[in-house]
């Protein structure tokens, strides 16, 4: 059975290398998992006194219904100083809110991080996972997904240019897809 799998991009840029990523990796995943990228740019800045008042922004009740909807959440971030950047993380609060009613409970999810760095997004990958472990969502343990030095693994169209990393994705992939349906919420 085909599972829905709701893809948030931690960087906003249109040609970020993350984005790159999360379409090379959505490529390679088997297709029993179909990708939705869930963008976060428009969400404004989650605000209790918004829900309480029962007037959540048109934005946030978007995001919320297009996750409700979603089987599997696949985050692919980059790292900003060490963690998690501002729109994912707000996305992540958004999602979680208002109290007793969080998107993410028990909705599987696998974490990837890139940075041109030689750690690849290390703080981010564990923040998200820290996270998502809070708010009852499993994180898919392993393989675990760092690209470290992920510029040189990208051609100028964007896709990935040697073998050994198409392998990486598609093997992460495949464990995904089992973690997806591990864990696939019931009724």
């Amino acid at each position: 059975m085909t599972k829905k799998i709701a893809v948030l991009v931690g960087s906003l840029r249109k040609e970020s290398l993350t984005r790159k990523y999360a379409q090379a990796i959505a490529a390679v995943l088997p297709p029993s998992l179909q990708c939705e990228f869930v963008e976060l740019g428009d969400l404004p800045l989650y605000n209790q006194d918004l829900d309480d008042a029962g007037t959540p922004p048109a934005a946030w009740t978007a995001f919320r219904d297009a996750l409700r909807s979603a089987d599997a959440v696949l985050f692919v971030t980059p790292e900003y100083n060490r963690s998690i950047p501002g729109a994912l993380k707000n996305a992540i609060d958004v999602g979680s809110r208002p109290w007793g009613h969080s998107i993410w409970d028990r909705k599987p999810s696998a974490v990837v991080s890139q940075s041109p760095g030689a750690i690849g997004g290390f703080g981010a990958n564990h923040h998200v996972r820290q996270t998502m472990v809070a708010l009852n969502s499993p994180v898919m343990a392993g393989p675990e997904m760092y690209i470290g030095g992920s510029a040189g693994f990208l051609a100028e169209d964007g896709t990935v240019n040697n073998e050994q990393t198409r392998t990486l994705l598609t093997t992460f992939g495949a464990a995904f897809e089992q973690w997806v349906e591990a864990n696939a919420r019931q009724g």
